[in-house]
């Protein structure tokens, strides 16, 4: 974990961005894994977009709100784009060394990009040929999921929970790109009571056979305890710092209710352009 919390610290010592948030990336390893690096073949058998639920999902366009963010899918050779491709292919490789196909993304606090990360990650990896994402908005507390991507909030992920729907009816497929997205779904009274259920749990077991990534997008892990239950389910966690916003206390707060075992990876968001690698400077437009 040396290599984590030099990072932070680094990350934490710098001036707060001026520019939209990029993200760029410090990966956390096994150090025996990568010493003895073995490829292994997932062993799940997932469906086609034709087979099963996935086939009766709502279509919908790929039409970001305006200032989302969002990486442009027409467009794929801007700076931000390279930057979650340098991290899709991060988590790919670590694909590779363990079982990984279910992933929170999660922040200490609000306001730190999670929600920015764990949605431009799942279109980086949905512009794999080969792979099936699901992008669920399990954020029940602020959901917000369902506006970036101009959709309906409802039904999504509390409905299918509650039984108030099928898995189908809770998806929408995104046209031009492999990615399936469950919103939030209708308000709950109590999330953690929701997410603390048999049908959720079924939920991440049953994900693997259809998806070859689900990503996660949920509360910070200072403000409820949502995040820390639905990491105990998922194969890993994505850890989001703010580059002169994050606090390395609250860094390490948010580690330990992880239990640093479960930790793939930190993304530090909010670099400048200028702080970025010079490889990348080529993309840059005068608007950004």
């Amino acid at each position: 974990m040396s290599r984590v919390h030099d990072a932070l610290r680094r990350a934490e010592s710098v001036g707060s961005p001026a520019e939209p948030p990029l993200a760029a990336v410090e990966a956390v390893r096994d150090p025996e894994a990568s010493a003895h690096p073995v490829a292994v073949a997932p062993q799940t058998v997932r469906a086609s977009q034709d087979d099963g639920p996935l086939a009766e999902a709502i279509s919908m366009p790929y039409r970001p709100a305006p200032e989302s963010h969002l990486l442009d899918l027409n467009n794929s050779h801007e700076t931000p784009a390279e930057e979650f491709r340098t991290l899709r292919t991060r988590l790919n490789h670590l694909q590779t060394l363990q079982p990984l196909h279910t992933l929170i993304v999660s922040s200490s606090s609000p306001a730190e990009g999670k929600t920015f990360v764990s949605v431009n990650l799942a279109l980086a990896q949905a512009q794999l040929s080969e792979h099936l994402v699901l992008l669920c908005d399990f954020d029940l507390r602020r959901p917000v999921i369902h506006n970036l991507f101009q959709m309906d909030r409802a039904p999504g992920v509390s409905d299918y929970l509650s039984g108030k729907c099928r898995f189908s009816e809770a998806l929408r497929r995104v046209e031009g790109a492999n990615l399936y997205v469950m919103p939030a779904g209708g308000p709950v009274k109590n999330p953690l009571e929701l997410l603390n259920t048999r049908q959720a749990r079924l939920m991440f077991e049953e994900l693997p056979k259809h998806f070859n990534w689900s990503i996660f997008d949920t509360p910070p892990l200072l403000f409820s305890a949502d995040a820390n239950l639905l990491a105990t389910l998922a194969d890993g966690a994505l850890l989001v710092v703010k580059i002169g916003a994050t606090t390395f206390d609250n860094i390490t707060r948010a580690m330990q209710s992880l239990c640093e075992n479960n930790v793939v990876g930190i993304v530090a968001n909010g670099a400048r352009a200028s702080e970025l690698y010079s490889k990348y400077t080529y993309y840059y437009s005068k608007a950004e």
